[in-house]
């Protein structure tokens, strides 16, 4: 009995520690990210730039980002999460820092675009969320994700604010330095996130056998494909809709409150969207959330826009915001184990990404040739209706896998 109560502390302060470490990682890279879409407008404007160059800049990161995502995630699962995510948080930096230099719209490619798409690789979900699920009982997996995705949420929140005070300090270069240098800062925080995954080889399946039964698998292929909305309506509404609001007559303080509205919501949501996957079928949870997320849509542009229209859209939109990937790594967990959990949702967040692509650069080119956003939030909510569809049949059992495949 006494060395189960010397037992506990440790084992509460282990999960706290790995589940802050991760959140705060998340934080920093996601919570940059979603304050993109205040740049757009400065910088366009300073640099002479279209709205659809730096969305193409944006829709490449998001590009770049799924498609180095599996790459990093068998990169962790092999070596260990800790060493990818110093290496994002290294490249997140050195883009931040080459994003201010930019003077052209192909420098603004490659740093905003490249480099940072690489760096969301290495320091955002799939990464942290294999770690923990790794490093956390399977008892307490969906409670642990849901609190990173919590915490993470937090530097949704404070990003948004801070980004806005830096550029009316420093300008918008300057806020970009100050990033960057923030990034590199954090790199203490991976120390903790030292999965060590299992190399002795009992009861290890290969690489190649776990990606033969995924890629057979249609459940696999239901959930590539259902994240692709998300990653197209989460892309859009976080670059682009400051611009909107400004088109609508709202000020750019309404703007920064929706999206710190949206992130503050999103650390509540997170936190419950995760708790309620250890209490209900995941798959289930995630069409509930696209049919949500497609009706919150529809009312937002079919009602007269004011600033209180806007703050109940993105108290809605921030609650369900990332509620989605705790379930969706929770699900990949549930059904094909937590060996290659890094690997593949990786290749699942690469559906995510290449609808962030097209929400990106699609709400921009569409702004140039219509000189209106109405069709890009059509087509959001159709695939929000699409996505709600695509999960409700999938087969979420887990696999038992015979001594052949685990060999």
């Amino acid at each position: 009995m006494s060395t189960h109560r010397q037992q506990a502390p440790a084992q509460r302060t282990n999960f706290w520690l790995v589940v802050i470490a991760g959140g705060a990682i998340m934080g920093m890279a996601l919570g940059t990210r979603h304050a993109q879409g205040i740049f757009l407008l400065p910088i366009t404007l300073d640099r002479g730039w279209s709205r659809e160059a730096f969305g193409f800049a944006i829709a490449v990161q998001n590009l770049i980002w799924g498609l180095a995502q599996p790459l990093t995630g068998m990169i962790a699962d092999r070596f260990g999460a800790r060493r990818v995510l110093v290496g994002g948080l290294l490249s997140y930096a050195a883009g931040l820092l080459l994003m201010a230099q930019s003077t052209t719209p192909t420098a603004f490619v490659l740093s905003a675009g490249v480099c940072i798409g690489v760096a969301l690789a290495g320091s955002a979900f799939a990464v942290v969320y294999g770690a923990i699920s790794r490093l956390v009982p399977a008892a307490q997996r969906s409670r642990a994700l849901g609190a990173t995705g919590a915490i993470g949420g937090l530097g949704l929140f404070f990003m948004v604010p801070v980004s806005q005070g830096l550029i009316g300090m420093l300008g918008w270069a300057g806020a970009l330095t100050a990033l960057g240098i923030a990034c590199a800062l954090l790199l203490p925080a991976a120390l903790p996130l030292n999965d060590r995954p299992d190399t002795s080889g009992a009861h290890r399946q290969s690489l190649s056998a776990a990606l033969r039964e995924a890629f057979s698998h249609r459940g696999f292929w239901l959930l590539n494909l259902g994240f692709l909305a998300c990653g197209f309506q989460l892309a859009f509404i976080a670059s682009h809709l400051p611009a909107y609001l400004a088109d609508k007559g709202l000020s750019g303080n309404h703007a920064v409150a929706g999206l710190a509205i949206i992130a503050l919501a999103n650390v509540a949501g997170t936190y419950v969207c995760g708790w309620l996957g250890g209490l209900h079928r995941r798959k289930h949870l995630l069409a509930y959330i696209y049919l949500l997320r497609a009706a919150a849509m529809a009312a937002f542009v079919l009602t007269p826009i004011s600033p209180w229209s806007l703050y109940l859209f993105c108290a809605v939109m921030g609650f369900i915001w990332l509620g989605t990937v705790p379930l969706t790594s929770g699900l990949l967990s549930q059904v094909f184990g937590v060996q290659y959990i890094t690997t593949l949702f990786g290749l699942v967040f690469f559906g995510h990404q290449l609808g962030s692509f097209f929400g990106v650069w699609l709400g921009g080119y569409l702004f140039d040739a219509t000189a209106s956003y109405d069709l890009v939030w059509l087509i959001g909510i159709g695939l929000g209706v699409i996505a709600a569809l695509l999960h409700w049949p999938i087969d979420d059992r887990e696999i038992v896998r015979g001594a052949v495949a685990a060999a």
